[in-house]
């Protein structure tokens, strides 16, 4: 069977940009849940609906794939689901460990959909010797001590670190020095790690504040409103958004807020 170490995905070769790279997987969920329903295919409005961008991008991101659908019938469902998972190496078995089993940790080692996209939690690893051969979500866990030696006789080069943050950066050392080259990172905390390897960071305080900011600014809109601010129609009105200087409506914050430097941000981990 095929293995993360001996394997990398064929995206950057292939030169598919990162931001396309990024938004497959948003694709990949729609498309999962047309396939359940048994819908034979999709048109990109319809797709790039489901997967929450417009549909020239989507049509764009798979010109990379050299799918381009057909005029009057739009994509082939299970055809996109396959390809999509091939370009992102979910044709092939991934096994990953996840080190720091605490609440986190163990609810990342629950997590059921980790098998059906094609990754195998081969470890669990803990630094607590109260832990050691404890089961989760049915597998023992293995204490720190013997990291080096499960990532090589598993193959890993995957790691997921829930660690606290002032383990993290030593725990993320000895995953790089024992193969590792690409690591989830859960811990609140920045890693520094050599060049070739590939860290994914989801800080969850971070999308609460960011959440905060803009349930913050809905608050503030709805007090203006209350307060009676001038109309377009009253002396000192406010500028349209037809105007220059216009004020961004409640949609148009949204549309920026949810982009990055080449469109949409997605979701760290698909649902």
């Amino acid at each position: 069977m095929a293995t993360g170490r001996t394997h990398r995905p064929a995206t950057r070769s292939r030169g598919i940009p990162e931001a396309t790279v990024a938004r497959l997987p948003l694709y990949l969920r729609a498309l999962t849940a047309l396939s359940e329903r048994s819908v034979p295919t999709v048109s990109s409005e319809e797709l790039a609906a489901a997967a929450g961008v417009n549909s020239a991008k989507l049509r764009k991101d798979f010109s990379y794939l050299g799918s381009y659908g057909t005029r009057g019938v739009g994509y082939d469902v299970e055809y996109l689901v396959y390809q999509i998972s091939r370009e992102l190496g979910l044709t092939q078995d991934w096994p990953v460990v996840i080190v720091g089993i605490g609440n986190l940790g163990a609810a990342l080692a629950n997590y059921g959909g980790f098998a059906s996209r094609g990754f195998r939690v081969a470890a669990l690893i803990d630094a607590d010797p109260a832990m050691t051969g404890k089961p989760v979500a049915g597998i023992p866990v293995q204490h720190t001590e013997n990291l080096e030696k499960i990532i090589q006789d598993n193959g890993v080069s995957i790691g997921v670190i829930a660690t606290p943050a002032g383990a993290a950066q030593q725990v993320a050392d000895r995953l790089v020095a024992a193969g590792v080259t690409s690591i989830l990172n859960f811990a609140p905390t920045v890693l520094n790690v050599p060049d070739g390897v590939d860290v994914r960071k989801v800080d969850l305080s971070i999308e609460l504040q960011i959440l905060a900011f803009h349930e913050q600014r809905k608050a503030g809109e709805e007090a203006a409103t209350d307060g009676a601010l001038p109309t377009a129609a009253t002396d000192g009105a406010l500028p349209t958004a037809a105007t220059d200087g216009a004020l961004p409506t409640a949609a148009t914050r949204k549309e920026s807020a949810d982009q990055g430097p080449d469109g949409d941000v997605p979701a760290v981990m698909p649902a």
